[in-house]
């Protein structure tokens, strides 16, 4: 049942500047201030380097602060048709999809050698189906061309890879989850930066900086783009930082991946940039359950938009009413996608209703 308060602020998802909203200590990224490319990762790496490690056995009391769905079930990163509880459904053997939960480590531990106190980092590591993770195996992610296995609702893939660069097999994960984990990637090259030299991946060019090979950045980057970080990631950046004691700074600052990697490059960043950076796609998106509408605030009219499911099913579309807002009466309790569009600008959000 959606929650009966008179006003339930959903998120407010524009990609640049979502960070003011993240329960970020004063001055932690004070370092980076004024920072560039390699400069910039390195003085990202100094802050968030050192952190509370946690044993393996700990992740599975952990998933239950960071994974946490609405109904006290278990988020699962790779299919959309479990219903796990916690401690009950963990694996254990699997024959199938929907038979339980483990560990996953998104950024496989091979590629590490298995190596310490990358094994238990929470940033990388998610509740996932047993079987649908074993079909990943340490593939690297990817975009899938000609398929070889798909989850539920094609939710999850395996196949060859038909983004450029890149022809052997990977593993695609849904839309709504692709920002989420290339920002873990990112975090990943940049929490370990001096160990990554030893490090084997398809993805890992072996040096610092860029520490990816180029056709990664270019995949990590589009993923980071079209899938801005949700209400759901900044919590568990928090919940994160609780256990760790340490963030995930392309969640908190999503711009940072561009002054590193992206368009920004060779540019010095700074919290202020970040915040006012590309303003005319700043939307604000909130649900009001007692008339049940979406109120879509902008200086930029008309809208378009089209709302998905998280399995990418189109479930509303139409044009934002002049009064800024948007009617829906069938939403149950999920995370959904809205793409809103402006004559040639497009751009997607993530919302919750709870």
């Amino acid at each position: 049942m959606i929650m009966t308060k008179n006003f339930i602020q959903i998120s407010l998802l524009c990609f640049f500047s979502v960070a003011v909203f993240g329960q970020i200590p004063n001055n932690y990224y004070i370092d980076a201030q004024g920072k560039a490319d390699a400069t910039l990762k390195t003085a990202l790496y100094n802050k968030i380097s050192a952190h509370t490690e946690r044993s393996y056995s700990d992740l599975w009391t952990d998933f239950q602060t960071t994974d946490k769905r609405a109904d006290g079930k278990v988020w699962d990163i790779y299919s959309s048709t479990t219903n796990y509880v916690f401690g009950t459904n963990q694996c254990g053997n699997y024959s199938g999809e929907g038979s339980c939960y483990n560990r996953e480590h998104s950024f496989p531990k091979s590629w590490f050698k298995d190596g310490k106190p990358m094994y238990s980092d929470l940033f990388h590591l998610y509740p996932s189906d047993g079987y649908v993770n074993g079909k990943r195996s340490n593939y690297p992610f990817g975009e899938v061309g000609t398929t070889s296995y798909t989850s539920n609702n094609n939710y999850s893939k395996l196949g060859s890879c038909s983004f450029p660069g890149y022809t052997g097999i990977v593993f695609e994960p849904t839309d709504s989850l692709k920002g989420d984990l290339a920002r873990g990637y990112f975090y990943m090259v940049t929490a370990y930066e001096d160990n990554i030299s030893t490090w084997n991946s398809v993805h890992l060019d072996g040096s610092k900086f860029p520490a990816f090979t180029k056709w990664t950045i270019a995949l990590l980057l589009k993923w980071h783009r079209l899938d801005p970080v949700s209400s759901k990631e900044l919590k568990r950046n928090n919940a994160v930082y609780g256990i760790q004691k340490n963030r995930n700074p392309y969640i908190d600052y999503p711009s940072l991946a561009e002054y590193i990697w992206g368009n920004s490059k060779g540019l010095p960043w700074s919290k202020t940039s970040a915040k006012i950076e590309n303003t005319v796609l700043n939307f604000k998106i909130s649900y009001r359950s007692g008339n049940k509408k979406i109120y879509v605030e902008s200086d930029t009219m008309p809208l378009y938009y089209i709302i998905y499911s998280l399995q990418a099913q189109a479930i509303q579309t139409g044009m934002v009413n002049t009064d800024k807002t948007i009617a829906v009466d069938n939403l149950s309790p999920d995370i959904y996608l809205i793409d809103l569009k402006a004559g040639n600008k497009n751009i997607r959000h993530k919302f919750i209703v709870e």
